[in-house]
């Protein structure tokens, strides 16, 4: 393949040809977000449209007619390219000649101060793509610099990868950096493999690698994510006791089925707290005062009267909590295997860890929650909803273990004493909605990060037993919760560093933005 015939740009026809591959594929959905539209609900309409015009094939041809790199630079450090062997070298050494990029042999052979940029055979860099490496070169204290890429096929451009910010955990399991990062030289780096090269400056230095949001890499073929193994390799014996806290409110028949499922799990040593927030249910009453006699130490309820405010039932019962662990548990979880809360304890127990939340499906088996990203919609939203966990979506990235920038509480994992270090969840601001989002994004702000965890995957029938905010007190409620959000933490033009800003924030799903 010639340099010259990667095609870059699409045309207006493009959209139109997207809409009716959307009305193909799905005509339900596209029926309803039309009428959504025709509605004047612009943004409920945005929200549909934008998973269904991203399935097409057009889709990126869209937004490659309006692509625009920033200019770069023609001056800076010098930034020496290494090509291993291979189908296709000739077309990315013409690549980089094109960007006035040498070539050399070995990483040992870089002058002191200049870069290395090493590239697999059939990778050509993007007309324009040196003078920006150099331009960040310039500005940066990272040695590491990465940028997006896309897929060349029969010369066109298609598949693109919008790259999250560093992420070491999604780095374990999937290399989204190797054959599109610029390198800076040291003594340590020697031959010419790109993956070795990026572990090994990975290895050596004490920056996190810079992502550079541009589309800089044309690629034959990326390196495949690992998907982790399923059970993860638990010592349960040196799990410490967790507090299992269980918000409720009447609906008997979810509770059996939330703590028939606790006594199927494979857990050392649990301490079950419900909180019952004013139950007058007989049989709720009744089954609640004989399962605490079976085991009145370990089984605990908590009577909370009142108004349901979410987050001063669940800080209300941490405080009487004696686990090392907390976990926040929606009455309206079914597990689905015995490991969950062992593999999101050891992932909680890590230095570096905060908030763990699980992956939850709909009865049905679509996701429900795989993380939480910031912005979607202007405030925060469930990532991957609604897809399937056996398709590859954005990448595999649901089927990853990831950090992220904050999970849900219908089933998290906490440190007690980090929990109660900054103050618990919001009872004041977040009475029912964003709490733990809110949460999470505290303990971030104490170098405790979030982590999504898909090997402990369980059911979530959502909001079966308190139901939706659709009456006014409700919706008036919810309302203040999201302007809340949006005041504290600035959503309505926060870009989360795990999403791009090159995805659509009208959808959870990873959607290129039109």
């Amino acid at each position: 393949m010639q340099v010259g015939k990667v095609r870059s740009r699409g045309g207006w026809w493009h959209l139109p040809l997207a809409y009716a591959d959307a009305a193909r594929l799905a005509p339900r959905a596209f029926a309803t977000a039309l009428w959504w539209r025709i509605l004047g609900k612009r943004v409920r309409a945005r929200g549909h449209f934008a998973p269904l015009l991203s399935a097409s094939r057009h889709a990126y041809a869209v937004w490659l007619s309006r692509e625009a790199l920033p200019a770069g630079s023609g001056t800076g450090p010098a930034i020496l390219a290494l090509v291993a062997p291979g189908a296709g070298r000739a077309a990315t050494l013409a690549s980089l000649a094109a960007e006035s990029v040498p070539v050399i042999g070995n990483a040992a052979d870089a002058a002191p101060g200049s870069w290395l940029l090493p590239l697999y055979p059939g990778d050509v860099l993007a007309t324009g793509a040196a003078a920006l490496y150099r331009a960040a070169t310039a500005d940066t204290a990272a040695d590491i610099l990465y940028a997006d890429d896309d897929l060349l096929v029969a010369g066109r451009r298609t598949g693109p990868h919008f790259k999250p910010g560093w992420n070491a955990e999604l780095f374990a399991h999937h290399d989204y950096l190797a054959g599109t990062a610029l390198l800076r030289a040291r003594d340590s780096l020697v031959g010419s493999d790109a993956a070795a090269l990026l572990r090994a400056a990975i290895a050596a230095s004490d920056q996190p690698p810079q992502h550079l949001p541009h589309v800089l890499h044309h690629r034959h073929a990326r390196p495949a994510p690992t998907l982790p193994p399923r059970p993860l390799a638990v010592d349960r014996q040196a799990l410490p006791p967790v507090s299992i806290v269980i918000p409720t409110r009447n609906r008997v028949d979810l509770l059996r089925q939330v703590t028939d499922g606790l006594a199927r799990t494979d857990y050392p040593a649990t301490e079950i707290i419900i909180v019952d927030n004013g139950s007058d249910d007989p049989a709720t009453l009744r089954w609640l005062s004989e399962w605490a006699a079976r085991d009145p130490a370990c089984h605990i309820v908590l009577p909370q009267p009142g108004p349901f405010n979410y987050s001063a039932l669940n800080n209300h019962a941490v405080r009487q909590a004696t686990g090392e662990l907390v976990c926040l548990l929606n009455n309206d979880i079914e597990m689905i295997g015995p490991d969950w809360l062992a593999i999101m304890a050891q992932q909680a127990l890590r230095p570096e860890v905060g908030a763990v939340g699980a992956r939850l499906l709909y009865p049905d088996g679509r996701i429900q929650h795989a993380g939480v990203v910031m912005g979607v919609g202007n405030a925060a939203g469930h990532a991957h909803r609604f897809l399937r966990p056996e398709v590859e979506g954005w990448h595999h990235r649901h089927s990853l273990p990831h950090f992220v920038s904050a999970v849900t509480a219908a089933c998290l994992v906490v440190r007690r004493d980090r929990f109660e270090a900054v103050s618990g969840l919001d009872e004041a601001n977040f009475a029912v909605a964003f709490n733990d989002v809110d949460l999470c994004l505290r303990l971030n702000q104490r170098g405790w990060q979030s982590l999504y965890e898909p090997r402990a995957t369980l059911v979530h029938h959502e909001s079966v037993s308190r139901g939706l905010d659709r009456d006014p007190v409700g919706a008036a409620r919810f309302a203040g919760e999201l302007a809340a959000l949006k005041r504290i933490w600035g959503t309505e033009t926060l870009v989360d560093p795990w999403h791009h800003p090159e995805l659509s924030r009208a959808t959870e799903r990873f959607s290129v933005g039109l």
